[in-house]
């Protein structure tokens, strides 16, 4: 009988979500998360690291030319702002009244909710 193990972690960030770069050429800078690549560990946030891409005119962009955008950014370098303090905090999982789990700051104890 082979064992087969969750190769993808699950990861404290989401969509929709305020972050703090807290590492690399974006330090302290804030944004919303607009896409989270599960497989490759990174999120791409809201103006945090702009890249410039070289463009071939096509359907899209009739110009071509160099277009600003954001990269991915890794998780390890993002940290989730606690909605009560506006500060990064850590996140925990616990469950709610009704027995859902739910995500929340442990700076504050505030549930953070997505989006």
């Amino acid at each position: 009988m082979e064992r087969k193990f969750n190769k993808t972690p699950k990861l404290k960030i989401r969509k929709g979500d305020m972050v703090m770069v807290i590492a690399g050429d974006s330090k302290g800078s804030k944004g919303k998360v607009l896409e989270v690549l599960v497989k490759e560990n990174r999120a791409i946030v809201e103006q945090v690291n702009i890249v410039s891409k070289h463009t071939r005119p096509n359907a899209k962009n009739t110009q071509g030319g160099i277009v600003k955008q954001e990269a991915p950014v890794h998780i390890s370098n993002l940290m989730v702002i606690d909605p009560k303090e506006g500060k990064p905090t850590r996140v925990g999982r616990k469950k709610n009244e009704d027995g859902k789990l739910v995500r929340y700051a442990k700076k504050s104890g505030e549930v953070i909710k997505n989006g």
